[in-house]
């Protein structure tokens, strides 16, 4: 019998359907009921932390709009929130019951701005505490680890981000993605056999850029909790600036590198570590650079850059999924974790 988290997996294109089908004409509708703002402020933590940092790169580059990520311990353990005059002040959880996620969300509207809540609970605290709620329609999420609300909070970055821009064509392409994420699911099965060279991996680097540097983040996330691997993720800017020194033979440096303005950047960094003695995993449709690599891991052909995040993620959780089983761990049952995380 599968898992609870390969089901959860192979279950998000139909997730991403329904959300589609759910929430595009409703998404539509709220973009034109807000209220003028300057720029966005964001509260998250864990996988919803990283939809939010996807949504840093896409809400500017689609739709102008600065975005800043809150720092929600100012709110309940300093008890110093800042202005938040001119912004749209945003909240995403999946289960909606993190206290410091909702304290921004409050904090916002005693101040007078509009607040949105992007959960998988509509009946949550956060819910509760938003102007407007946009749900994600995943259905009960059963394994701890993030799989498919994770997925969908980006389809919903990426929905927000197609209503500001204005321009049709990018609705087009949501419209694909479900399609695109099941030919991306297909391409995984080769990954079962793959996982098994690193069962005995204790640590790793994970690398992505602009659109993917939330993936390079979710990836880390996803290996730490499910496998146990100490895994450190970097732009691959940042990990130029000090931490490639620590890259000696045999270390496994996975580059999330799809065809996208940061693609020549990876390409070269690539390069540069392989002849450093890294084991190269890549993500990527380009042969250019899965040639470079010890473990290629191919992505579909001409999937638009701003909606990669998505078909990229997947072949990391199919991988983390088979790490996971080749280390003789239960990926339903992480050590110390629970579903619902509560911070203050």
């Amino acid at each position: 019998m599968s898992s609870l988290l390969e089901q959860e997996i192979y279950s998000q294109p139909e997730v991403i359907t329904h959300l589609l089908e759910q929430e595009t004409e409703h998404i539509t509708n709220v973009v034109a009921q807000l209220p003028p703002f300057d720029y966005v402020l964001i509260a998250a933590r864990g996988s919803s932390d990283h939809a939010a940092t996807y949504a840093k790169y896409a809400w500017p580059i689609m739709a102008g709009y600065p975005i800043a990520l809150a720092a929600p311990s100012l709110h309940t353990l300093y008890h110093k929130a800042p202005h938040m005059r001119n912004a749209l002040v945003v909240g995403i959880s999946q289960s909606g019951q993190s206290p410091d996620i909702v304290a921004v969300l409050e904090e916002g509207k005693r101040q007078g701005r509009p607040t949105l809540a992007i959960t998988n609970d509509g009946g949550s605290p956060l819910a509760a505490a938003a102007d407007h709620v946009i749900e994600l329609h995943a259905g009960r999420e059963r394994s701890v680890a993030a799989t498919k609300t994770y997925t969908a909070q980006l389809a919903v970055m990426m929905l927000f981000a197609a209503a500001w821009s204005g321009n049709p064509q990018r609705m087009t392409e949501l419209r694909r993605l479900p399609e695109i994420m099941r030919q991306t699911l297909e391409m995984s099965a080769p990954l079962a056999q793959r996982a098994e060279r690193y069962r005995y991996m204790d640590q790793c680097v994970v690398i992505g850029r602009g659109y993917n540097y939330a993936t390079a983040f979710e990836l880390g996330l996803k290996l730490k909790e499910l496998t146990y691997v100490m895994a450190t993720s970097y732009s691959s800017a940042d990990f130029r600036h000090g931490p490639i020194a620590t890259v000696d033979t045999g270390l496994p440096v996975f580059l999330v590198a799809p065809r996208d303005a940061t693609y020549d950047d990876m390409l070269d960094l690539a390069r540069d570590l392989k002849q450093r003695g890294a084991e190269l995993l890549v993500i990527s449709e380009e042969q250019e650079i899965l040639s470079q690599a010890t473990t290629p891991l191919a992505l579909p052909p001409a999937v638009p850059e701003w909606l990669s995040p998505i078909t990229a993620i997947l072949l990391g959780q199919v991988l983390a999924l088979h790490l996971t089983l080749a280390k003789g761990l239960d990926p339903d049952v992480p050590r110390g974790l629970q579903k619902v995380t509560r911070t203050l």
